[in-house]
């Protein structure tokens, strides 16, 4: 009998070695590294998903709203250019006195001025700057936002040819 309850006792404690001291993690350790490599990748796969996304969107966003600025200015400028006063206007300006900025626009260009801060939608900006062709044309006061430019050249009316540019600079509010 005690041959017997040793050999079962023995054999308890060998079957109870063989199962709680085996290493399940050894066992297959490729097949966690690759488990682990899978989810990584699907990790780095996710987060640059989410800033492509994220950065897209905002991305639409700037190009509706330039599209948007685009059109208006277009429609503003060759509505200056089709009359035939604000172009006599802005041909008849001294060349001397060029360029002329936003705020001087009082002075000679006051038919022009109110076309355009008529013409403005409500959400934007919009100022002008008459120069020479060939010029820098960069009005001096510029805020530190995204501002989309236009220009037009005005070359003539029936009576007078000279060359000026009118360019258009609108933002949004």
């Amino acid at each position: 009998m005690v041959k017997i309850n040793y050999i079962k006792k023995h054999n308890k404690r060998e079957i109870n070695r063989r199962l709680f001291q085996y290493n399940f993690s050894m066992k297959n350790r490729r097949g966690w590294i690759r488990l682990m490599e899978v989810f990584i990748s699907i990790l780095l796969l996710a987060g640059v998903l989410l800033v492509v996304a994220t950065q897209s969107s905002s991305n639409s966003n700037k190009n509706a709203i330039q599209t948007q600025i685009s059109g208006e200015e277009i429609a503003i400028l060759r509505d200056i250019e089709l009359n035939n006063a604000l172009r006599t206007e802005i041909v008849n300006v001294n060349l001397n006195s060029l360029p002329v900025e936003w705020n001087d626009f009082n002075s000679g260009l006051q038919n022009v001025r109110d076309r355009i801060a008529k013409l403005t939608p409500k959400n934007f900006d919009c100022q002008a700057k008459l120069c020479l062709m060939n010029e820098e044309c960069i009005p001096n006061n510029l805020p530190n936002v995204d501002v989309y430019a236009k220009s037009v050249i005005i070359s003539s009316n029936l009576d007078v040819y000279s060359p000026r540019e009118l360019k258009l600079f609108c933002m949004s509010k």
